[in-house]
């Protein structure tokens, strides 16, 4: 399908691996000029080379820490430079990494959990509105958690944290349907993330393995899906990429799960 992404210029900030990444992709083959955001320069530049042979007309890796206001701030602007001031998508992709037990986590870990998971997107959205509101059409798109709607007891920061940015994004739907930016959150449930294969590996079980990652996942957290298997990032970038797009010209404020099954709440 043709979601009429070319030449737009898009922004997925935790996109150099994993979903954002696969996000990236999808938006870089329909024509999107790309923007990847993270931590380490080589990672960025990987993934902008990536893009660029998935067909994006124009893919820039940049580093940026969107815990510091003053760098997310550099980052718009020097993207307003490069493209006409304009910006029609923004993915928020980045999780907070906090995992413990309630009585484990410490107010730091709390913090940051909050701060990556929370007030990262609130920083982006904050710089990228003037470009969003120039731009013909926009749209944002945030990453929450299945586990908001289906607790984990080792996860209670990172739920607590992705619960508050579903909030604060279903409020931005509100706010900014005045401008006929949509504004919509997607929920991945167990998916073959970086992170979740390692644990997979903490546990003796093959991650890499859909099948045998799932197991554990019901095993050890309680959180099997209606499907048998885990899911795979490249699962979550068509649905995000269609969110993002033209094509959805009407769906705003909604929270879409893609769990395998899991929940319809």
């Amino acid at each position: 399908m043709d979601l009429g992404l070319a030449d737009a210029a898009a922004v997925v900030v935790g996109g150099s691996g994993g979903m954002g990444l696969a996000t990236a992709r999808c938006l870089a083959a329909d024509g999107a000029k790309v923007a990847v955001i993270g931590r380490q320069q080589s990672k960025v530049d990987r993934a902008a080379d990536e893009l660029t042979d998935c067909g994006s007309p124009d893919a820039v890796g940049l580093v940026a820490d969107v815990c510091d206001a003053a760098q997310v701030d550099a980052l718009f602007a020097e993207l307003a430079e490069r493209w006409g001031g304009e910006l029609n998508v923004l993915i928020n992709a980045v999780g907070p990494g906090s995992v413990g037990s309630f009585e484990d986590l410490t107010d730091e870990q709390w913090r940051q959990a909050v701060e990556a998971g929370v007030m990262g997107m609130v920083r982006c959205v904050r710089s990228s509105l003037p470009l969003l509101r120039k731009a013909q059409w926009a749209r944002i798109v945030n990453f929450s958690a299945h586990s908001t709607q289906r607790q984990s007891v080792i996860l209670p920061a990172y739920t607590g944290a992705k619960a508050m940015l579903t909030s604060v994004s279903k409020n931005l739907s509100l706010l900014l349907a005045k401008d006929e930016i949509l504004v919509n959150v997607v929920s991945p449930g167990s998916i073959a993330s970086e992170s979740l294969v390692g644990w997979a590996s903490s546990v003796g079980v093959d991650g890499n393995d859909p099948y045998a990652l799932m197991e554990a996942i019901a095993k050890h957290l309680g959180h099997p899906a209606h499907l048998p298997r885990a899911g795979l990032p490249t699962e979550i970038g068509p649905v995000v990429a269609f969110l993002a797009s033209r094509r959805n010209s009407y769906m705003t404020g909604a929270n879409i799960n893609v769990d395998g099954g899991s929940d319809f709440t």
